[in-house]
């Protein structure tokens, strides 16, 4: 009970304590912030994977639309003939 009161009583003890919390703090807020980079990078990949999935899949609806199209004007031509 006494070193406590003495750290209170001390302006040097408490300018230290704050400083050891400071240092923690950052130590905890830098690898938040790298963990948050981390999240951010992989989700920009994510993002663009995605982006090339249906970029391939567009291609791929146009592609089939032209087909049946085709399809679908050799009927016509079948049926009016």
């Amino acid at each position: 009970m006494e070193l406590a009161r003495d750290q209170q009583d001390d302006p040097l003890a408490r300018l230290e304590e704050r400083i050891l919390q400071a240092a923690d703090a950052g130590s905890r807020l830098r690898r938040e912030k790298e963990a948050a980079l981390r999240e951010a990078a992989e989700a920009r990949a994510s993002a663009a994977k995605q982006t090339g999935e249906l970029e391939t899949l567009r291609a791929e609806r146009a592609q089939i639309r032209g087909r049946i199209e085709k399809l679908l004007d050799q009927i016509e031509l079948l049926n009016a003939g």
